[in-house]
Formats: C-alpha cells, structure tokens, sequence
C-alpha cells in the first residue's frame, strides 16, 4: 500500500511538472508557431502577419504548427512516463491515458 502510494506522489508530480514544461511546434519555417505545454494544451500561437494574406495558406499553416506542438508534448510526456517506468516499451500504466 505504503509503495503504491509513492507511485502514485510521483505520477501526481510528474503530472505538475509536465504542466510547466512548454514545447514549441512550427509550420511554414517559422510563419506560425504553437506552444503548447507538456500536458498537450495549447498556450499561445503567434501568427507571422504576412501569413494573413492567404486564409487557406493560414489554416493549413495554424493546423500544421499545433500538431507539431501536440506531437512534441506527447514525446515529452512519454519521456516523462518512462522515468516513473523504465521497462522498454512501456509508457505507463494500463488505463492511464499515456503511452
């Protein structure tokens, strides 16, 4: 119980610390650029102004960067995961949403 616990401690501090961990994804070398932080939450987004002139340029642009970013949160929180559980292969446990 005492062990389980623990685990538990440590999954909720991981989970604080992901929070306060930011990545940033990019589209069009940098025209857009999405943060998000390592709970896969976007933060901000900054769009370049001449992007503006072209309204499908900019969807395909604002879709490309958050993905991006999304896709960085997840390599962050799976590194994060295999800290608290360092079997290869494995990203948490069953039913915890991650891996």
């Amino acid at each position: 119980m005492e062990q389980a616990q623990k685990l538990q401690r440590d999954l909720q501090g991981r989970q604080a610390e992901l929070a306060r961990k930011e990545v940033q994804g990019q589209a069009g070398a940098g025209l857009i650029t999405a943060t998000a932080n390592g709970r896969g939450e976007i933060l901000r987004v900054h769009i370049d102004p001449k992007v503006f002139a072209d309204p499908a340029l900019l969807e395909d642009l604002l879709v490309a960067a958050i993905n991006d970013a999304l896709r960085r949160a997840q390599e962050v929180q799976q590194e994060e995961m295999q800290s608290l559980f360092p079997i290869p292969g494995m990203g948490g446990p069953p039913g915890a949403g991650i891996g």
